[in-house]
C-alpha cells in the first residue's frame, strides 16, 4: 500500500505525517490537530509556501522537506488548560508533602501512597491513549517519527437529520473559539475561499460577521438567540448542487466584505446594514434547485401560492420570517415595532430583488440614480441596498477563479437536473440549461458580459473602490472563459479537418 508523507511547519517545528490512501478525512485531520496539539473542535488551516490554503483531506499532495506546508490554529478555546503541567505539579507538591512526612513521622501515610497510585494509574492510561488533544494531552516521543493512523472501516452513512446534529454540536462547541485576527481580516475580502470551510465553521464566521459589526449590542440580540437563529437558517438550506448552504454562506461573506470595503457602516444605517447582512443569509432558504421558470410551467405549489409572481423569492422570505417567528431563534425580538417593521419591509424588498426576472428593471432604476446618488434619499437607498444584494449573490465570478470555478460546476449540475427533468416532463428547456447545448465556457462568457459586467460597473461607478476587488477579476474571468471557449472551438474544427 502506498503511503503519503506531508512535511508541515506546526508550533515552530517541521514535522512530518504519513497517511495511506485509504484513510478518511476525519482520521486526517485528527493526526494534524494532534501535531498541532489542539481539541477536535478547534480549527486548522493548511497553507502552501505561497500563502495559500489547503484541503486537509486524504487528497493533500505530498511535499518535499524543502516545501513544507504551514500548519495554524485560526479559531481557539482561550480558556483552555495545561494539562500536563498540571499533572506535573501535582506529583511534585506530592513528593514534597512525603518527605515532610516522611521526616516527621518516619513513614509514608497510606492516603499519600493512594493518591501517589491514582496519579500513576492516570497517567498510565494517558500514555496508552494516541489522541487524547483535547485534553491538551499529549505522548512526548523523543525521535521525531512520521505520524501514522490505522486505516478505519467505513462508517455508517448519516442521516440528514444525524448530520445537522453533529453539526450543531460542533458549532456550539466551536462558537466560544476565538477566530484569529488574521482570519477575520481575511473574512473581509472578496477573495475567502469558501472551499476550505466545514458547515460548523462556517456557522462561526457568520457569527463572526454578525459580532464584529456591532449587532448584537446594536439590536440587543442575546448570543444564544443569534446561535439558535443562524442554525435553523442552516437547517432550512437543501443538499442540492447550488443553492446550499455553502452558497448561502459565499453570498453573505461576500455582502460581508462589501460592506467594509465601501465603509457602508458610515453611509448607511445600522438598520440599513443589518438587513442586507440578513437578507444575504436568507436569500436562497428552502430553495428547491428548480428555478421560477420551472415552478411556473410545471404549476408546483409555490407557483400557485403566490400566483406565478416571483415564486421562489417570496417563498425563501416566508421561511425566513418563519425562522424569526420562533422565539428561541427571534434575533429582532428586543426592536421596537417600527424597527421591526422597517426590518421585515427592507429584507422583504431586498430577497425579492435577486429574481434575475427583475435584473433589468433595478439595474436601470440605479443607473439613472447612480450620477446624482444622495445617500440621504430613501429612494435611492433602498435602491443600492437591493443592488448590494443582486451583487453579492451572482459575485463568484468576482473571487479566484479556484474558488470561482468550483461553483460553475455546482451550477451547471442544477441547471442539468433541472433541464433532464423538463424533458421527461415535457416542459419547455431553456438552452443555458440544456446539458446537450450548453458548455463551460459559453455559458459564462454572455453571462459575465450582459449581467456581470454592467451590474459591477456601476456599482464601481458610486464606489470606485470596488474596481480592483470585483470589476478587474470579473473582468479578468470574461478573459479566461474566452480563452477556453476559443481553444475548444479550434479543436473542434481541427477534429473535423
Amino acid at each position: 500500500m502506498t503511503t503519503k508523507i506531508i512535511h508541515f511547519m506546526v508550533n515552530g517545528r517541521l514535522e512530518q505525517a504519513e497517511f495511506g490512501p485509504d484513510c478518511s478525512a476525519a482520521d486526517v485531520q485528527d493526526l494534524f490537530r494532534a501535531a498541532a496539539e489542539v481539541g477536535p473542535h478547534h480549527i486548522l488551516k493548511m497553507y502552501n509556501t505561497n500563502g495559500g490554503v489547503l484541503n486537509i483531506s486524504p487528497q493533500l499532495e505530498a511535499n518535499s522537506q524543502d516545501s513544507y506546508y504551514r500548519l495554524e490554529v485560526v479559531a481557539s478555546d482561550l480558556k483552555s488548560v495545561g494539562m500536563p503541567t498540571e499533572l506535573d505539579n501535582m506529583e511534585s507538591r506530592l513528593q514534597h508533602l512525603e518527605s515532610k512526612v516522611m521526616e516527621d513521622v518516619g513513614k509514608t501515610p497510606d492516603i499519600i501512597c493512594e493518591l501517589k497510585s491514582q496519579v500513576e494509574s492516570f497517567k498510565r492510561k494517558l500514555e496508552s491513549v494516541v489522541h487524547l488533544s483535547w485534553m491538551g494531552l499529549f505522548k512526548d516521543g523523543s525521535e521525531q517519527q512520521p505520524s501514522k493512523i490505522p486505516p478505519k472501516p467505513g462508517s455508517p452513512q448519516l442521516s440528514v437529520q444525524e448530520e445537522r446534529q453533529q453539526v450543531r454540536r460542533k458549532f456550539f462547541y466551536m462558537s466560544s473559539l476565538q477566530v484569529t485576527e488574521e482570519v477575520r481580516e481575511h473574512l473581509k475580502t472578496p477573495i475567502f475561499n469558501n472551499w476550505q470551510w466545514e458547515e460548523a465553521e462556517m456557522l462561526v464566521l457568520l457569527q463572526v460577521m454578525f459580532t464584529d459589526l456591532d449587532f448584537l449590542s446594536a439590536f440587543h440580540i442575546e448570543l444564544e438567540v443569534l446561535q439558535n437563529f443562524l442554525f435553523e437558517v442552516y437547517c432550512h438550506y437543501n443538499s442540492i448542487p447550488f443553492h446550499n448552504f455553502r452558497h448561502c454562506f459565499c453570498v453573505t461573506q461576500m455582502m460581508y466584505g462589501l460592506i467594509w470595503l465601501t465603509d457602508l457602516r458610515s453611509k448607511l444605517s445600522r438598520i440599513d446594514v443589518l438587513i442586507m447582512l440578513t437578507s444575504a443569509l436568507c436569500h436562497d432558504l428552502d430553495h428547491p434547485g428548480y428555478n421560477n421558470v420551472y415552478q411556473i410551467n410545471a404549476r408546483t405549489d409555490l407557483a400557485l401560492r403566490y400566483n406565478d409572481i416571483s415564486p421562489l423569492e417570496n417563498h425563501h422570505c416566508a421561511v425566513a420570517f418563519g425562522i424569526l417567528s420562533k422565539p428561541e431563534c427571534n434575533i429582532l425580538k428586543n426592536l421596537t415595532s417600527e424597527q421591526y417593521k422597517q426590518i421585515r419591509g427592507g429584507m422583504i424588498k431586498c430577497i425579492l430583488a435577486t429574481d434575475m426576472a427583475r435584473h433589468n428593471e433595478i439595474l436601470n432604476k440605479f443607473k439613472v440614480m447612480q450620477p446624482v446618488f444622495d445617500f440621504t434619499n430613501k429612494d435611492h437607498k433602498e435602491v443600492l441596498m437591493k443592488i448590494m444584494v443582486k451583487v453579492s449573490d451572482i459575485s463568484n465570478e468576482a473571487r479566484p477563479m479556484e474558488v470561482a470555478e468550483p461553483w460553475l460546476d455546482c451550477l451547471l449540475q442544477e441547471f442539468f437536473n433541472q433541464s433532464d427533468t423538463e424533458k421527461l416532463k415535457g416542459l419547455p428547456v431553456a438552452p443555458f440549461m440544456d446539458r446537450d447545448k450548453v458548455s463551460k465556457p459559453s455559458s459564462q462568457t454572455n453571462f459575465i458580459r450582459f449581467v456581470l459586467l454592467p451590474l459591477f460597473s456601476e456599482l464601481t461607478k458610486l464606489f470606485p473602490c470596488l474596481e480592483q476587488h470585483i470589476l478587474e477579476p470579473v473582468r479578468r474571468a470574461l478573459q479566461y472563459y474566452s480563452d477556453m471557449e476559443r481553444a475548444a472551438k479550434e479543436e473542434e474544427e481541427t477534429s473535423r479537418t
